[in-house]
């Protein structure tokens, strides 16, 4: 249900009421008396919980650090770059390589 935002014509108070999208307006100020005309409100952020979301949202600690341990089973280990030979010969295999 949104948040309506009254604003008085004759005195300029402004207020909020929560009502149903299907009730009928206020036409009364509740300060003054005076005629009233209706704005919708800025209302408040969604924040959507349960199944069927983004994988990633509202995961406990534990689950964020288990993935965090599998992630860094799985990645392999970068292959060392091989020491230069300081004699660079043809017969050394890690020169002929670079």
């Amino acid at each position: 249900m949104p948040t309506y935002e009254y604003i008085c014509k004759k005195c300029k108070k402004t207020f909020e009421e929560f009502q149903s999208i299907t009730a009928e307006p206020l036409s009364k100020c509740k300060f003054c008396k005076g005629k009233v005309e209706r704005h919708i409100g800025g209302g408040v952020g969604l924040i959507f919980k349960g199944s069927g979301f983004y994988k990633t949202d509202y995961r406990s600690s534990d689950y964020k650090s288990k993935e965090k341990l599998e992630k860094t089973k799985s990645e392999k280990p970068k292959p060392e770059k091989p020491k230069s030979c300081p004699a660079k010969t043809d017969s050394c295999k890690s020169c002929s390589k670079e």
